[in-house]
C-alpha cells in the first residue's frame, strides 16, 4: 500500500482547508520509514483488532491496515474523523471494510462503546493527553495485549524509568501495574507536520500474561492512591510520607516493615510490587486484628423491688 508522504500530506491537509491545532496536539507523521518502524515494533498482524488513538490524516492507519489488521480509530477532531475513510478508500478499496472510525475523546470512550474488543494500541498519542489516555485505555480494555505508542521523549523517559532513578515516578509506577515496558528508541521532530520543538520517543507495553496481583478497579485504585501518597512529597521517607494514610508514624512504620519495606526508604525508590504488597498486607492486617468485645451493662429491673 502506499503511504503517505510529506507533499501528500500538505495537499491533503489543505485540500480539505485544514489547520492543525495545537489544543488538540495535532502533529502528523510523514516518513513512511517511521510508520513502518512504528508498525513494525508493535508486532501487529492480520489477527489483530488494532485500537489508534489520534490516527489524524491517516498515515499509521494506513500502514496497521497494510499489515491487514482491523484498525478502530478514535479522532477528536470531526474534519478529521470525515476524512479518515476517505483518505483510505482512495488508497485501497479492499482495506476500507477493515476500518472503523469514532469521532469521539479518547478519554471518555468505554468498552461497550467498541464493536469487538481489540488486542493491540499503536498511537502516536497527543501530548498533551499521553499518560491519561494510556492509563485509561489499559484499565479500560484489559483484552489490549500489547502497547506501542509514540509519545513527548520526557515522556518515553518517565513511562520506562525504573525504581530509584531521576525519571522514575506516578507513571512510571501506575504503567507497571498492568505489564513490562521498554524502551524503543527516538523520533526526530523532522518527520512531524508541523514540526514539534522536542523530540518524541516509542514506548512498548506488553500486558502481563498472568496479573502477579488482582486487577479488579477497586483494588487498583486503592494501589494508584497509594502511589499518589508515596510520590506526593518526594523527598519524604516512606514512613512519613505514608503517615496519614496509616495513622501515625509508627503505624506507617510498621506497615511498611510488615510489608519488607525500610521505612527510611523514598517512595521514588519503591517499586509497584511494594506498592501493592503494602496494600496487601494491610489489608491483612486490618482483618486479623481482633475485636474488642463490647462491655456487658447489667440493667436492673425497674419493677423488681430491690432484695433486704
Amino acid at each position: 500500500m502506499r503511504l503517505l508522504g510529506r507533499t501528500e500530506i500538505r495537499h491533503l491537509a489543505k485540500e480539505i482547508d485544514f489547520r492543525p491545532r495545537k489544543s488538540f496536539g495535532q502533529n502528523f507523521v510523514h516518513d513512511a520509514n517511521t510508520v513502518r518502524r512504528i508498525v513494525s515494533a508493535s508486532s501487529v498482524n492480520r489477527h489483530d483488532h488494532v485500537l489508534e488513538v489520534g490516527p489524524g490524516l491517516g498515515s499509521l492507519t494506513l500502514a496497521l491496515l497494510d499489515r491487514g489488521a482491523r484498525v478502530t480509530a478514535v479522532e477528536i477532531d470531526p474534519v478529521l474523523a470525515r476524512q479518515l475513510p476517505i483518505t483510505v478508500a482512495e488508497h485501497s478499496h479492499s482495506e476500507i471494510n477493515r476500518l472503523t472510525v469514532f469521532n469521539r475523546d479518547i478519554l471518555h470512550v468505554t468498552h461497550d462503546e467498541l464493536p469487538d474488543e481489540p488486542t493491540a494500541l499503536v498511537a502516536n498519542l497527543p501530548y498533551n493527553v499521553a499518560v491519561p489516555a494510556l492509563l485509561h485505555l489499559l484499565s479500560e480494555f484489559p483484552s489490549i495485549r500489547t502497547v506501542m505508542v509514540m509519545v513527548q521523549a520526557e515522556v518515553a523517559e518517565r513511562l520506562a524509568a525504573e525504581p530509584g532513578g531521576k525519571d522514575y515516578g506516578v507513571p512510571s509506577a501506575k504503567v507497571r501495574f498492568f505489564g513490562n515496558v521498554r524502551r524503543y528508541g527516538m523520533v526526530s521532530p523532522t518527520v512531524f507536520w508541523p514540526i514539534p520543538r522536542v523530540y518524541s520517543g516509542l514506548v512498548r507495553i506488553d500486558r502481563y500474561e498472568t496479573s502477579p496481583w488482582p486487577t479488579d478497579k477497586e483494588f487498583r485504585q486503592r494501589v494508584f492512591n497509594l502511589i499518589d501518597i508515596g510520590f506526593a512529597q518526594r523527598r519524604k521517607t516512606s514512613r512519613n510520607a505514608f503517615a496519614e494514610w496509616a495513622g501515625s508514624g509508627n503505624e506507617s512504620a510498621s506497615r511498611l516493615l510488615a510489608a519488607s519495606i525500610d521505612p527510611s526508604r523514598r517512595g521514588e525508590t519503591l517499586s509497584i510490587a511494594d506498592f501493592v504488597r503494602l496494600l496487601q498486607r494491610s489489608d491483612e492486617d486490618e482483618e486479623s486484628e481482633p475485636v474488642e468485645p463490647k462491655p456487658v451493662v447489667h440493667h436492673r429491673n425497674r419493677d423488681t423491688a430491690p432484695a433486704g
